[in-house]
């Protein structure tokens, strides 16, 4: 019996050694200061879950720099995971040309899709779309089937209002991957924008069949359904869209279906749509504008004067109630405060036709 019990104090050091990732009652999964790093380091498999774990559950990328450095130190800085990982650690750290170090050289190890997609993020982040586009065409070309190098790309595209260029991108993803829900409502709203109601109504159809059930769907097909001519349907779709909405979308909700109602001529709909869209949102300036010109409709200058004013305050960036304000202070006679609204309106849009126009009578006034 005496021969057996190096066998077990060899299994008694088995449990020692694992100690440190031991759950303590009530406490962390993973007590990560006693964590001996250099050790598992010397364990790969371990340590890259140990690694995804400090990053994605405990999100101290910290500590996870320190197993990440003595891994890639015993794997002789051959190992394009760790350091990719490494530079993961240093994107969340905010360490935006250390992390690029790390995925450039993960990538001079091994090319893989997922290393230039973060590269491209850390572009993204120093504001350099450009060579975020860059990296993605070069990474789309080694990796054709990739669908998230495209997807990136064409995000990229979308914010620089490249909207032909983006949606041809999403076009591809949709070859390689029929059911891709990103690439099917990108191009729907495209086609959206681009006076095109009855083809993006035919991509909208398409997430209903894939599954897709939710309020901003609804409202879109509600939208599309409109401004298409099939006013049988908008109302059925927007009613949807209300029973499933919440708390952060139901004013966008009442204020579309406000729209509506001006479109079909129905003013005391669209008041009382206007009237719950503010109530649901008080800082919803479009419904509080929209409100104020029906108010003015009406004949009540006072609470449509107000609720200009409102609006204005609400939004820095809308030209709408500023241009409202000023042809209102127009028609009542304010000359000098048309002429300062107007020249605000035009500094926010100034290729909006209506606003020059007004200044010129203004100037012609004046002069």
């Amino acid at each position: 019996t005496a021969a057996s019990r190096p066998v077990t104090t060899s299994g008694r050091f088995v449990r020692l050694g694992t100690a440190s990732l031991a759950a303590e009652p009530g406490g962390a999964f993973v007590n990560l200061d006693k964590v001996n790093f250099q050790k598992y380091a010397q364990r790969p498999p371990m340590a890259k879950a140990l690694c995804d774990y400090i990053l994605y559950v405990e999100h101290k990328p910290k500590k996870a720099v320190e197993l990440c450095a003595a891994a890639t130190s015993q794997a002789s800085f051959s190992d394009w995971w760790w350091k990719a990982r490494l530079g993961k650690c240093y994107y969340q750290l905010g360490l935006l040309r250390d992390a690029e170090r790390q995925f450039l050289s993960a990538n001079r190890d091994q090319s893989m899709a997922v290393t230039h997609m973060e590269l491209g993020k850390i572009y993204m982040r120093l504001d350099q779309p450009l060579k975020a586009i860059e990296v993605y065409e070069k990474a789309a070309a080694q990796f054709p089937a990739e669908v998230g190098l495209l997807l990136a790309g064409a995000r990229v595209k979308d914010m620089l209002r490249d909207s032909d260029a983006a949606a041809e991108l999403y076009k591809q993803v949709l070859v390689l991957e029929g059911t891709n829900v990103e690439a099917t409502a990108s191009l729907a709203a495209l086609q959206f924008y681009s006076d095109q109601p009855e083809i993006a109504l035919r991509y909208y159809r398409r997430l209903l069949q894939m599954g897709i059930s939710n309020a901003e769907l609804w409202n879109n097909l509600g939208l599309c359904c409109f401004y298409s001519g099939q006013y049988d349907m908008c109302l059925t779709c927007f009613e949807r869209a209300l029973l499933m909405a919440g708390d952060d979308c139901v004013a966008e909700i009442w204020f579309n279906i406000s729209h509506l109602a001006i479109g079909i001529g129905d003013v005391g709909l669209a008041y009382q749509a206007l009237k719950v869209a503010v109530s649901a949102d008080g800082n919803h300036a479009e419904a509080v504008n929209n409100l104020a010109v029906l108010e003015l409709k009406k004949g009540n200058v006072e609470a449509g004067r107000n609720g200009l004013t409102q609006a204005m305050t609400l939004s820095m960036h809308s030209f709408e109630p500023r241009f409202n304000s000023a042809l209102l202070s127009f028609k009542l006679g304010e000359a000098q405060a048309s002429y300062e609204l107007v020249q605000r309106s035009l500094e926010i849009y100034p290729e909006h036709a209506e606003s020059a126009d007004l200044l010129k009578q203004l100037r012609a006034k004046f002069s």
